[in-house]
């Protein structure tokens, strides 16, 4: 992954507004003395990819959302209960960093962002390593921190008695589960099931987690074949072949970004998609990108009420109207989580009892176990002992008219207590014990 020392349109763009923003991109830093805390500030650290295969379908889409809801709430335009200026009063600054670089890297840039840019809290991170690795400095250094996007189930139960790291959004087990449930749903005949997930973890975990919710959900299914191709590989010819020679019905993809745009076009190209439906856990990303390089049919998920999911309320169509106005394209799912993530810091500055810059003690009392609304409707912060969102699943298909654009149909929402696993249970040991506890109805 490369990193240009120009910046792209999007980010002059982002250098020109009121907000006072670094582009401190890997190779790019320098920015401390111009980052510096001022009084009558809150300043916030956004980390999202701005280069490499991640950065066009989701870490740009992130970027640009903070932009707008910030621009927001400095202003005190956001809609009810957030219509009041800045951060309990406090006007909002931030430091964008680039993601791109790795784990190790985005531990030194963490330390940066806290330790020499004295920011007063960090949101961020898609990569799930990047949460893994991110989350103990976090605890270590007593940040208030958001990830916003990353999708290990791994995270919280690695994370030790976690203080100050909140996710606002769910994990991959809810995809998994949510997809198999989808599937017996809507495709209660199909038995030739395949897969084809990124080879780290996140991929691994995705699969096995669909397999064995298909195994309680749907035990006459026969797996296939998984292929496993490397993370931004960007071409899937073999991988693509291998699947065909199996002929399954469904085809199980975790991928996303732009490998899973990529794989869906070859797919698609090569008559693969044909063939068999494909299930793309995270291809909200793609509802306004694929056009006609996904066939109709094609089952979506985005992790949750986000992107085209969102359900009607007044901060969703705020958000909806804003984004599109100033960016050019209705928000996909990876925007409505930066949106989410922004308001829950919102809600926590705003109700933390402060008088003026709150702690990060009493932002994090605040948003642990909280209620809080959000452009995805009502958040409630009910797992990892209140450190993370729990929301219902949402799964559709995708259908394109060149006339009226993507459309979503045949689309289905399962509700939280029946995607995720109770606190404190292993999510994989929770899905072979047939889903104990679940409420599904």
């Amino acid at each position: 992954m490369g990193h240009s020392l120009q910046p792209k349109p999007w980010q002059r763009k982002l250098l020109g507004t009121a907000t006072s923003l670094a582009i401190a991109s890997v190779g790019v830093m320098g920015f401390a003395g111009f980052a510096s805390a001022q009084e009558g500030t809150f300043k916030v650290g956004l980390v999202t990819f701005l280069s490499g295969g991640a950065s066009g379908p989701f870490g740009v889409p992130a970027a640009q959302a903070a932009e707008t809801v910030i621009k927001a709430i400095n202003e005190g335009t956001l809609p009810a209960p957030y219509n009041t200026k800045g951060i309990n009063g406090l006007q909002l600054e931030s430091v964008v960093i680039d993601e791109a670089g790795g784990p190790t890297k985005q531990v030194e840039e963490y330390r940066n962002l806290v330790q020499r840019q004295n920011v007063d809290a960090v949101i961020g991170y898609i990569s799930s390593g990047d949460c893994l690795a991110v989350s103990p400095a976090a605890e270590e250094l007593k940040t208030f921190t958001i990830a916003f996007d990353c999708g290990t189930p791994r995270l919280f139960p690695e994370l030790d008695n976690p203080q100050y790291f909140f996710r606002t959004g769910l994990d991959a087990t809810a995809d998994n589960v949510g997809a198999a449930h989808y599937l017996k749903e809507t495709r209660p005949d199909i038995t030739r099931v395949a897969g084809i997930q990124q080879n780290y973890a996140w991929g691994q975990d995705s699969w096995n987690d669909f397999q064995e919710s298909m195994k309680q959900l749907m035990p006459d299914t026969e797996f296939v074949d998984n292929q496993t191709p490397q993370i931004f590989q960007g071409s899937y010819g073999t991988e693509i072949s291998a699947l065909q020679t199996r002929r399954p019905e469904i085809i199980h993809s975790s991928m996303w970004g732009g490998d899973m745009e990529a794989f869906v076009a070859q797919a698609n190209v090569r008559g693969l998609l044909e063939q068999a439906t494909a299930v793309l856990t995270t291809g909200e990303s793609g509802f306004n990108r694929f056009k006609n390089q996904a066939p109709n049919g094609t089952v979506i998920g985005g992790r949750g009420p986000f992107g085209a999911f969102m359900p009607d309320n007044d901060l969703s169509e705020w958000f909806s109207k804003a984004y599109e106005a100033e960016h050019g394209v209705p928000p996909s799912y990876p925007s409505s989580k930066m949106a989410q993530a922004l308001l829950a810091l919102k809600y926590a500055a705003d109700n933390s009892g402060a008088k003026d810059k709150p702690s990060d003690e009493q932002l994090a009392s605040t948003l642990k176990s909280a209620t809080f609304e959000s452009v995805s409707g009502t958040v409630r912060m009910a797992l990892a002992n209140g450190h993370q969102a729990l929301q219902p699943m949402y799964y559709g298909e995708y259908y394109y008219s060149p006339d009226s654009g993507p459309e979503l149909r045949n689309v289905r929402s399962y509700a939280g207590e029946c995607v995720s696993p109770p606190d404190n249970h292993n999510a994989q040991e929770w899905i072979k014990a047939g889903f104990p506890g679940a409420r599904c109805d």
